[in-house]
């Protein structure tokens, strides 16, 4: 296991596919990004070496990310490969859904029955406003074909004051009625453009507290070490559920058990931190071994720092100066 000095094991990895996405989130993408060059992208098989290392040093739970992983030429191809290459890795992917519908069976012949899906909003206006594009249809066909062929979902959406809280009675009803995860996350200061501020920010105990005031409902306990960072929520009677990622006022940097690597290769020990191990460098020495990256996974696993330290003092600046499409969520 990859442990750090604060007693923490590292058994869950997410994995930026790449850096482009077909939507330009006000929350997620600066208007002057430029996307990182492609012969800085790890190759797929470079991808699938850095999983099997993951796999060897103790991660148990691959998460796919973007930009939106579906852009990329050839990832459900590679989506493949990596099932038959790790298997025993618990393979999920996070999506804005765009392009989902009609690669559903694709998806759970590849080994994948749970995909988070970005949704900030269910209306199709505001969907276009905080995006950019009108594809909430898409979307929206999208879950319900998750739903069909037998796909867990959980919807991700991040709150935002001023701009969904009006739409937290939809959402609710959206998570009862369709037997699926709702997840409210607390909109975060990342990237050097970082639109968050007081004013926008909407508090995860604020949401909690509002929700209540619609539902009963039941709190969950944690049932998995690689189950991540929400606190989930029963809606009595349903089988859905509510959750909220509070990693900006109830931070749970105690319990933090990822890693993250960009699509450029730059392991991340903490969301919060600009400090990057550089693991393209040794993927394309033509002379490296898997013990030249599990040093390396090691060497991250020692400098994992606590984020909260990080948010604390900040100030009133970005939290880290990569935006959050370069990181991958």
């Amino acid at each position: 296991m990859l442990t750090d000095p604060h007693g923490r094991n590292v058994s869950y990895l997410r994995l930026s596919i790449t850096d482009r996405c077909n939507l330009r989130c006000l929350y997620c993408r600066p208007e002057e990004w430029v996307f990182i060059p492609h012969e800085d992208i790890l190759t797929f098989e470079e991808m699938i070496e850095l999983a099997q290392a993951a796999q060897s040093a103790g991660v148990e739970k691959l998460r796919l990310t973007g930009g939106e992983p579906f852009v990329r030429k050839g990832f459900l191809s590679f989506v493949e490969r990596l099932h038959t290459t790790c298997p025993g890795l618990d393979l999920r992917i996070t999506t804005n859904g765009t392009l989902l519908a009609d690669r559903v069976r694709a998806l759970t012949g590849a080994g994948v029955n749970r995909v988070n899906i970005s949704l900030d909003t269910l209306s199709r206006e505001k969907f276009r406003t905080i995006t950019g594009v009108d594809g909430y249809g898409r979307v929206r066909a999208a879950i319900e074909a998750c739903l069909a062929g037998g796909i867990r979902v959980k919807l991700n959406v991040v709150a935002v004051k001023g701009v969904n809280d009006d739409e937290l009675p939809e959402f609710v009803d959206f998570a009862r009625t369709h037997d699926l995860d709702v997840r409210f996350i607390e909109f975060m200061p990342i990237g050097r453009h970082s639109r968050w501020n007081r004013d926008n920010y909407w508090p995860a105990e604020e949401i909690l507290a509002a929700v209540k005031r619609l539902v009963e409902l039941d709190a969950e306990a944690r049932t998995s070490r690689n189950g991540g960072p929400a606190r989930m929520y029963r809606i009595a009677g349903s089988g859905g559920r509510i959750g909220v990622i509070s990693a900006v006022s109830n931070h749970f940097c105690a319990t933090c058990n990822r890693f993250r690597v960009t699509s450029d290769g730059k392991l991340r020990a903490c969301l919060f931190s600009d400090a990057e191990t550089d693991l393209r460098a040794v993927l394309r020495d033509p002379g490296h071994t898997e013990d030249d990256l599990l040093a390396l996974f090691r060497k991250a696993g020692r400098d994992k720092p606590l984020g909260y330290e990080l948010l604390r003092a900040r100030g009133k600046n970005a939290v880290c100066g990569r935006v959050m499409t370069a990181i991958g969520g």
